[in-house]
């Protein structure tokens, strides 16, 4: 019976083959829920929901909710046990990966391929933004700083200001280029 962090490298190793340049984060806070896995991408961004063989579906709904509105892509992975039933229980565009152990190892099959978020929003991804990131995209574009407004009128400054082709763009370099070693300062 494999548990959350039986899969997880594994799935991440898998998902590195598959998906080439990639940066993984891990427990991201996405409105109510709590991805799993996020994949920052240059196509974009991908939520992965771990459903080991000990998780339920009990939180499923609300998570697929969250899940749709933050990530253009969405992929369910699941052990062996919830494999067959998987498909019942997420929308039709999200990926479907099982995992299992095999002779001490762990192998990820690919039952679906993820289909573009329908209800994905822009805004939410910028959300997901620290501060002195935006501060950096600011600055990158030449922009004027701001200090004093609230963090929703920085972010819809900057949407206006630059476009949503460049802000997605400028979400997804930010995130890649996350630096945790500011913590250590």
């Amino acid at each position: 019976m494999l548990k959350d962090l039986d899969i997880r490298d594994g799935l991440c190793l898998f998902l590195e083959e598959k998906y080439g340049k990639v940066r993984f984060f891990e427990e991201l806070v996405i409105g109510k829920s709590r991805a799993d896995i996020v994949m920052v991408m240059e196509e974009g961004l991908i939520g992965v929901e771990i459903k080991s063989d000990a998780d339920t579906y009990a939180r499923l709904p609300g998570q697929v909710k969250d899940y749709d509105r933050f990530f253009d892509c969405n992929i369910l992975a699941c052990g062996s046990t919830h494999g067959q039933h998987a498909a019942e229980h997420i929308p039709a565009h999200w990926g479907i990966i099982t995992v299992e152990e095999e002779r001490g190892a762990l192998d990820c099959y690919l039952l679906r391929r993820p289909q573009p978020s329908p209800k994905v929003k822009l805004k939410n991804q910028v959300r997901l933004l620290w501060r002195r990131e935006l501060a950096d995209i600011q600055e990158k574009n030449g922009l004027y700083k701001y200090a004093k407004k609230s963090r929703a009128q920085v972010e819809k400054y900057i949407m206006e200001s630059i476009g949503s082709e460049a802000m997605k763009k400028a979400v997804l370099e930010e995130l890649f280029e996350r630096d945790y070693s500011i913590f250590e300062e």
